[in-house]
């Protein structure tokens, strides 16, 4: 099922990259997969492996994406770019900035690169961070969609990260508007993403789940989010990549709203025996928590409201159907077990 059409996946030992690059080779794609260290593509190709007999088609590219010069040589040839790799750190970092330049310069280098070569779309993986946030206090609990967008003048309802995949965001629609090379955009927004992990090397949004099952949150905050299995995304973004009615279009990738008392109901369900929390966690010790575990720091801003999704475009444009939220906390948790990250009890 080769079709010879070429890939070009940024951050492929990523998440959502790796699962991606899954789908594509299953579907015959030939991809180049970039990472930052190339001593990684051994391993991530052995983690491939496991799940899919089509890694012959897989060839690994060491870049950077604020290494400007580097992307035409690697876009030669390519007909797709499914732009995933961002910076996410599990820990905010002080500035800013150490956030924002990469994600809007990484943004701005791939297009360009992929202009001059002649490719036919790419597709960037954004966040519902770009779309939800930034929001006076009466506007937070409402359902957003993709007409939507974080305030960036509204600080008290913003992190770094989320301030990142807006000014991101809205450089790759501004370089799509003034460019005239035929290059079409499209972008996906997911919300949390969770589902199976495939490696040690977890995701930062598996932190929800981690903490869930280990014992360290002693009590649930009274938070939920948007959430989405990552194996859904994954099959989202190709939908992009491939569907011609996707082309300069935002898509919002969430399979809907669950809150932590939610998700601890589903685990308990499945794992009995576990120490996961029942108990209701008020607002103000979530903030004093925060002060000696900088993990909670990033979904303060969540406490107490809730952010739900319009995922309708998506369903209706492309035919997208989503693994429901339940499974794709329920996948996370397995995986998390079956790794050892939490030792089962």
């Amino acid at each position: 099922m080769e079709n010879k059409r070429k890939v070009l996946l940024t951050g492929i030992t990523g998440f959502v990259g790796s699962h991606t690059a899954i789908q594509l080779l299953q579907k015959g794609y030939q991809v180049i997969g970039t990472l930052r260290d190339m001593k990684r593509a051994d391993s991530i190709k052995r983690v491939l492996a496991q799940h899919t007999s089509h890694t012959d088609n897989l060839s690994f590219e060491e870049a950077d994406i604020q290494d400007e010069s580097i992307w035409q040589k690697l876009m030669t040839g390519v007909d797709y770019v499914q732009h995933i790799a961002s910076p996410f750190p599990k820990v905010m970092p002080k500035d800013e900035n150490d956030l924002i330049i990469p994600a809007r310069q990484g943004n701005i280098n791939i297009l360009s690169a992929a202009s001059s070569c002649g490719v036919k779309r790419v597709v960037i993986t954004s966040s519902t961070a770009a779309i939800s946030y930034g929001q006076p206090k009466e506007r937070r609990r409402r359902i957003f969609d993709e007409t939507d967008w974080t305030d960036l003048n509204h600080k008290d309802d913003i992190t770094p990260y989320y301030k990142s995949k807006v000014i991101a965001e809205q450089a790759a629609w501004n370089f799509i508007k003034n460019d005239h090379s035929g290059l079409e955009l499209s972008v996906v927004c997911p919300g949390l993403i969770l589902g199976p992990l495939l490696e040690v090397d977890f995701n930062a949004s598996a932190n929800v789940v981690i903490k869930l099952l280990d014992g360290s949150m002693p009590a649930l905050p009274q938070m939920g989010f948007d959430m989405v299995d990552v194996r859904s995304i994954a099959s989202l973004l190709i939908l992009a990549m491939e569907q011609p009615q996707a082309a300069n279009q935002r898509y919002i990738g969430s399979a809907g709203y669950l809150a932590f008392s939610e998700m601890a109901g589903v685990l308990k369900k499945t794992y009995p025996k576990m120490k996961i929390p029942s108990r209701r966690l008020p607002n103000f010790l979530v903030h004093i928590l925060s002060f000696f575990d900088s993990t909670l720091e990033p979904v303060l801003l969540d406490l107490g409201t809730e952010r739900k999704m319009n995922n309708s475009k998506a369903a209706n444009e492309l035919s997208w159907k989503p693994i429901k939220p339940e499974e794709a906390v329920l996948s996370s948790a397995a995986s998390i077990l079956q790794l050892g990250i939490v030792k089962h009890k």
